[in-house]
């Protein structure tokens, strides 16, 4: 082939993907959010850069002239350093998850998100709506030790100031621990074929209602919600999530479809601990809250419940927006 016939031949190629390092390769994620770009398709770069690596030995190997092999060879080079350049730092690949990957995540399974919220949030407002009515049906869930230890607890955050630093970072770790073991117990109910994370969530929602429900009954309520609004944004959204992991893996074990069983359960299962993964920020945040701001009583009631309206705005924004520039671009 003659060069004039192979430049013809290749010119167009050459030139979209010449566009595309320009337009596309110095921010790629920022590039992936382009909707507007009608260029060259990212999923066709690499055999573009193939057959452009080809097409260079050709013409080396024909003796095209010294101006077309110095292009060729560059568009060859510049596509290497793209294609071929180190990952993300593990930090900012972390980062990148927590941002972007997790919320879109927690997006595509908004079928098990939904009944998860259900599960919890239903049995919640009941216990707590029910025990304004009948404040002895604490006592079909407590032993009578366990609600005096809950009034005990309040009434005395009611009368002092706050803990020390010691206590706060004592109780972080705590918090850390506890809160962290209800969310990945609550997923790993739903090897339980459905009645694992349903019984599960139902219980942590009953749970969480009754307390609050009896302190709001034996005057301690003013105290009880200062200090839970505080990390409950984070806290009570990583336990609807962690429960829709343990609902997806259940789904796999009796609803699988065309797959095997086993590959549902590796597949669903994989999805679940993604999901744990921002789980376990989420509840680590909580936890952080939870010691060294929802412990502090001075701070007057108005700026707690400013504060956790706050957090639940940025909760439910970076869950609903996190990553939609890669939604755009699929």
């Amino acid at each position: 082939m003659r060069q004039e016939q192979f430049i013809a031949h290749h010119q167009q190629e050459w030139a979209d993907f010449e566009r595309w390092l320009d337009a596309r390769s110095a921010r790629p994620r920022k590039a992936r959010g382009d909707i507007h770009w009608r260029g060259l398709a990212d999923v066709e770069v690499p055999a573009v850069y193939r057959r452009l690596a080809r097409q260079l030995g050709l013409a080396r190997r024909r003796g095209y002239s010294p101006l077309l092999q110095e292009r060729l060879q560059l568009l060859v080079q510049r596509g290497h350093d793209v294609l071929y350049r180190p990952p993300l730092p593990r930090w900012q690949r972390a980062v990148e998850f927590f941002i972007a990957d997790f919320p879109r995540l927690v997006r595509s399974e908004s079928g098990v998100m939904l009944a998860s919220l259900l599960l919890f949030v239903v049995p919640l407002v009941a216990s707590f709506v029910a025990l304004q009515y009948k404040p002895e049906l604490i006592h079909t869930l407590m032993p009578p030790d366990q609600v005096a230890d809950w009034e005990q607890m309040y009434a005395k955050a009611a009368q002092k100031v706050g803990r020390d630093s010691g206590s706060d970072l004592a109780m972080f770790g705590f918090y850390i621990f506890n809160n962290i073991s209800i969310g990945l117990r609550t997923y790993a109910s739903g090897l339980l074929a459905g009645i694992g994370p349903v019984l599960t969530i139902a219980f942590n929602g009953v749970m969480i209602g009754m307390v609050a429900g009896h302190l709001q009954n034996v005057g301690l309520g003013d105290t009880f919600w200062r200090f839970a609004v505080g990390h409950a944004a984070f806290e009570l959204t990583a336990i609807v999530i962690s429960g829709a992991a343990g609902l997806r893996l259940s789904l796999a074990l009796l609803a699988p479809g065309r797959r095997r069983r086993v590959d549902a359960l590796i597949e669903d299962g994989r999805r679940g601990a993604m999901l744990c993964l921002g789980v376990f920020f989420m509840l680590v945040v909580a936890a952080f809250i939870e010691a060294f701001w929802s412990s502090i009583n001075w701070i007057p009631a108005g700026v707690k419940y400013g504060v956790a309206a706050l957090l639940w705005t940025l909760v439910l924004a970076w869950l609903a927006l996190g990553g939609r520039d890669r939604d755009a671009a699929r």
